[in-house]
């Protein structure tokens, strides 16, 4: 705020005194909302989602909008921990893509700000936190990534429920991240609990017997896919868009299948981080997030979500939410589970030895 005009013959401590008020009305301004910095006209994104998905976001934001915008590459787990570890002077300013319960365990830490954007009056309430605390872009379904070739070698026919994931024929050829550092991996686990009425026991003793079939937990939800398509495991547990994804990089022995007891799902989320430096190109960055153009640009780097934006355009290859069954996700309540779950997986699950 520039001062305010004054008559040359004014002493110098009133001209001081000036001033000091106006840059204090500005710092006011600047600091709306509890923030400490001025924005400097650029944005920092957190991205849940694919290196090509967040490069091909930023850049068609800065396009859209002439504000500066880059990005880091985070898994759901490692997001938060990050805004943990930064909680005093934050590294990001917007966090994008992911599955919603990780914003849901990240807004219970305070890592968050509430913000309803104008323009998330056009996503269903399904879809979005009603606090403002996490709004969602888009939706993916949880999925069996098959390798038919090595399927085939192995007389096992592509899973078609979570019981044929549990198949003797299957030991040490299922591909699954570690639900502490994926959002992926953590639908899986939650579908379980969804799955099994809400008993969590039961759900990492369904865990325990998959175990044995695990070769690995990644840290990454992605890298069952890619272990799929190289033949490291014949099935991977993954969003079926990042299987769909794979496949189009020209690994045609891959096949996409649902378990018939019903699947999790995902809600991709955007979120102003709590103390964000760049707290007005954050909410700038929020609003265009949820418009159909923003929504629709996935399908253009090979990312087949389905937009939450009823007006965007949705890709022949999404999956069609009309022809899966899907489990009473409750993402708040997975939201608020996942810190104790994750521990208890860790414990009872990802550190038993297998047979």
């Amino acid at each position: 705020m520039a001062p305010l005009p004054h008559p040359r013959f004014r002493a110098m401590s009133i001209l001081l005194t000036v001033a000091a008020l106006a840059a204090a009305a500005g710092c006011a301004r600047s600091d709306a909302g509890g923030r400490g910095a001025k924005d400097a006209g650029k944005v920092v994104v957190a991205c849940g989602a694919t290196e090509e998905w967040c490069a091909a976001m930023t850049d068609r934001f800065t396009e859209a909008t002439g504000v500066e915008a880059e990005f880091v590459r985070l898994s759901s787990g490692e997001t938060v921990a990050r805004l943990q570890a930064g909680k005093a002077n934050p590294e990001f300013d917007v966090w994008h893509g992911g599955p919603a319960d990780g914003f849901v365990a990240a807004g219970e830490q305070g890592l968050l700000d509430p913000y309803v954007s104008a323009n998330a009056a056009a996503i269903s309430d399904r879809y979005k936190d009603p606090s403002g605390t996490w709004t969602g872009v888009y939706v993916g379904v949880l999925g069996f990534c098959n390798n038919s070739r090595i399927l085939a070698e192995k007389k096992v026919s592509a899973p078609r429920s979570w019981q044929d994931l549990l198949s003797p024929g299957l030991g040490k050829n299922v591909g699954l991240a570690h639900p502490s550092t994926s959002g992926t991996a953590y639908t899986m686990l939650w579908s379980q609990v969804a799955l099994h009425g809400g008993d969590a026991g039961a759900a990492l003793e369904y865990m325990r017997r998959l175990h044995p079939n695990v070769l690995q937990y990644s840290k990454s939800g992605i890298a069952p896919a890619q272990q799929a398509a190289r033949g490291e495991v014949g099935v991977g547990v993954i969003f079926s868009h990042d299987c769909v994804a794979t496949q189009e990089q020209g690994f045609k022995d891959l096949t996409v299948t649902f378990p018939a007891e019903g699947t999790g799902y995902e809600v991709g989320g955007v979120a102003l981080v709590r103390g964000a430096h760049n707290s007005t190109s954050a909410r700038r960055y929020v609003d265009w997030a949820l418009t159909p153009a923003a929504q629709e640009i996935g399908p253009s780097v090979k990312s087949y979500q389905v937009p939450t934006n009823p007006r965007a355009k949705v890709s022949e290859k999404s999956v069609d939410l009309r022809t899966v069954k899907l489990v009473d996700y409750d993402v708040a309540a997975a939201g608020r589970a996942k810190k104790d779950l994750t521990k208890r997986f860790d414990a009872e699950v990802a550190q038993a030895p297998k047979s």
